[in-house]
This record gives C-alpha cells, sequence and structure tokens, in this order.
C-alpha cells in the first residue's frame, strides 16, 4: 500500500475511500494518482471535475462551439470572464512547469477508462459556482472582485518552481493561502471552495463501489475532512441560483431614484422659476454627458466597434433608470453582433488569455472587455453626476 503525505485513507460505512489530495500543475501528482490507481485497482475513479469541464476535456472543440451571444443574454458574463481568469492563472503556471494543466485529473480519467472502471464526476457545475459566487457575494465583496479582476490583467507572473509548488503543497501553504483569500474576499472562498467540499463529500458517497480512489485538489481536503461524518448534506441548496444580496438590490433601485430625486429637486429648489427651469435642464444635460460620455469611454477604451461606442452613449442614460436593463449587456451585445467571433477566435483563447494585448487582440475577450469597461464607465459617470448635483442643489456649484 502506498503512503504519502497527501493520500487519506478514509471510510464509510464498509467502503473505503483513498482520498488523494494534488496540485492541479504538479507532475509529482500525476505520478502519484497513477501509481494509487494501478496499485489500488478502485471499483469507482472519483474525479474533481464538473459535466461541462470533462466535456471540455473530451471535446477539444468545446471553445469553438460557445455561443457568446447566448453567454451574454443569460447574464453570465462576468461568470464566463472570471472562468477565463482562473484559466489563465492555472495555464501560466502549468506553462512554466512544462505540465498540462490538470495532469493529474486526465490521468484519473485515463487510468479509469483503461481499467474499465466507472469515472464518477463529484464537483459542482462550474457554471453554477460561479453564479452564486456573483450572485451571493456582497455589494462590496464585488467590488473587491472587480478590482482583483483588472489587477490580474496587467500583473507579471513570478516564475515558479515545481519544487516550490510541491513545497506548499506538502507544507499546506495552499490552505494558508485559502485562508488569506478568505481574509480579503471572504464570500469568494466561501462559495468557490467551501460550498464545493460539502458537495464533493456528498457526491462521494453516492458513488458506486466499495472501494473508490477521490482525486481532488489539495486546497479542498482539509474541508473535506472537516465534513466527512456530517450526518446530512443538502446537495440541491448547493446548486440552487442565488437570489443576490439586499444591499446590492438596495442599490439597484435606490441609487436610479435617487437619481431622479436629484434632478426634480433641481426644478424646485431654487427662487424663481426661469432660475429653477435652467439649473433643473442644466442638471439632466449633466448626467446625461457624464453617463454617457464614461460609458462611451470605457467601451472606446476596450477598442469597441462604432456601433457599440453609439450604443453606449444613447443607452446609457436608459440603461441608469431601468435597474433591469444594464449598459454592459447592452454594449456586449451589440460587440458581439457587430464583430462576431471566428472560429479562429476561439483556437486562439489559450494563449490570448493568457496576455495583455490578447485580451484586446481576440475578439471574445474583447466583448468581455466592453461589457466590464462599459459599465464601469457609466457607473462612475453617474457617482461623479451624483457629486455634482448634490453640490448645485445646497449651494456649492
Amino acid at each position: 500500500m502506498i503512503e504519502d503525505i497527501n493520500v487519506h485513507r478514509l471510510q464509510l460505512g464498509t467502503r473505503q475511500v483513498t482520498l488523494i489530495g494534488t496540485a492541479h500543475v504538479s507532475h509529482e501528482s500525476a505520478e502519484l494518482v497513477r501509481r494509487i490507481i494501478e496499485d489500488e485497482q478502485p471499483d469507482t475513479v472519483c474525479v474533481e471535475l464538473c459535466d461541462s469541464r470533462m466535456q471540455t476535456i473530451r471535446q477539444k472543440k468545446a471553445w469553438q462551439e460557445m455561443d457568446i451571444v447566448r453567454v451574454i443574454r443569460e447574464k453570465k458574463t462576468f461568470v464566463l470572464l472570471i472562468n477565463f481568469l482562473m484559466a489563465a492563472f492555472q495555464r501560466r503556471m502549468a506553462d512554466q512547469l512544462k505540465i498540462k494543466p490538470g495532469q493529474e485529473m486526465l490521468t484519473a480519467i485515463e487510468l479509469a477508462d483503461a481499467q474499465q472502471k466507472p469515472l464518477a464526476l463529484i464537483d459542482r457545475d462550474v457554471r453554477t459556482t460561479l453564479s452564486r459566487v456573483w450572485g451571493l457575494m456582497g455589494f462590496w465583496s464585488r467590488m473587491k472582485l472587480i478590482n482583483q479582476v483588472f489587477a490580474s490583467l496587467f500583473e507579471e507572473e513570478e516564475p515558479m518552481t515545481e519544487e516550490q509548488l510541491e513545497s506548499m503543497k506538502q507544507q499546506g501553504a495552499l490552505e494558508l493561502l485559502l485562508e488569506e483569500m478568505g481574509r480579503y474576499l471572504p464570500d469568494f472562498k466561501k462559495y468557490l471552495i467551501d460550498e464545493r467540499d460539502l458537495y464533493m463529500v456528498a457526491k462521494i458517497r453516492e458513488a458506486p463501489g466499495e472501494r473508490m480512489v477521490a482525486v481532488v485538489g489539495a486546497g479542498h481536503v482539509p474541508g473535506m475532512l472537516a465534513h466527512w461524518e456530517d450526518p446530512a448534506i443538502d446537495v440541491p441548496a448547493l446548486e440552487t441560483q442565488p437570489q443576490g444580496d439586499l444591499t446590492g438590490k438596495i442599490l439597484q433601485w435606490g441609487l436610479p431614484l435617487l437619481l431622479l430625486g436629484l434632478l426634480g429637486a433641481g426644478f424646485f429648489m431654487t427662487g424663481k422659476r426661469e432660475e429653477a427651469l435652467e439649473k433643473g435642464i442644466q442638471g439632466i444635460i449633466l448626467w446625461v454627458s457624464l453617463n454617457s460620455g464614461l460609458a462611451a469611454l470605457g467601451t472606446l477604451i476596450a477598442r469597441g466597434h462604432p456601433f457599440t461606442i453609439l450604443t453606449a452613449i444613447i443607452g446609457a442614460p436608459f440603461a441608469t433608470l431601468h435597474p433591469l436593463v444594464g449598459i454592459s449587456y447592452m454594449t456586449a451585445l451589440v460587440e458581439a453582433w457587430a464583430r462576431k467571433p471566428k472560429v479562429k477566435d476561439f483556437e486562439a483563447l489559450p494563449e490570448d488569455i493568457l496576455t495583455v494585448k490578447g485580451w484586446w487582440h481576440n475578439q471574445v475577450t474583447r466583448v468581455l472587455l466592453v461589457f466590464i469597461l462599459s459599465g464601469v464607465g457609466g457607473a462612475l459617470g453617474n457617482f461623479i453626476a451624483y457629486g455634482i448635483l448634490f453640490g448645485r442643489l445646497f449651494g456649492k456649484g
């Protein structure tokens, strides 16, 4: 029997489970998985994958088959963006170590196929996970995450040796890294890591066979061990789509009402009728100029199509007053229509997401940049307008 610090022998009643904690870009982890499965000949092999990620592995042209317009219409654009950034981070590390991302998962799949053993996909669907991350995070956590997204686009990754990566895994530094993430973005860690720990424990319980090998990332092992004996795990609750936090809902409807209040007050808070009318009209012009102008500027910085820039100019004020219609979705849809991504854009995605130039060059990622930057520009224009209008109403501008 192979013994290793990253191998845990567990019981599920009379059933035996060998839980392997791995690094997703490690030669050593892939070799450990191979040796364990070949030595133990399990009835079932469980892997930290979901159906959609499995399809990506099985179907090499999964990128080409993605419908970007459908993604935008279903309001999963930010989910796709985060997915790309996570893939880029893992790919950078894998390129440094000269190994395919998720090689240990590929090894487990290949051995299960070769031994004709059932393969259990125990991870929650990545789209559900990322939707819950975004939908259940508080407003300020979202702002922090957006800041991290932009920082990651321009951040230079320091080279890391495979020995350093293995040392991190063996000494628990991955767990420390997740704890640090939890302090900065507590909601992010909860929905991206902690919930999936519970989910994978539940799915291992459902897998067939008396002897199982489960291959998961090392960062999940402490949480899975902590919940291994939990009497019941509510899987349907972990798969539900979020309703959003209260702060976000208040801001979604409150900010347009505040804007209308400020604009309306401009018509009544001055003495003379002519002066009130003039100040009211000036307030409207100011708001429209800032909101439309900065939304258009963000779209221009993303190198959006002229039609997309025009959409930002015309659509930003209407999107502000109608909380369910965001300017980001309007501009992204127009950009995807005006410059429909070609097959070569999808084929180049694995490489283009690794560089800043690639994000602006590839039409798929450019749609995402239009989505983010037009929305940030429009929001910034609104907040600047709020400040100026407040100042004018109280005699400071």
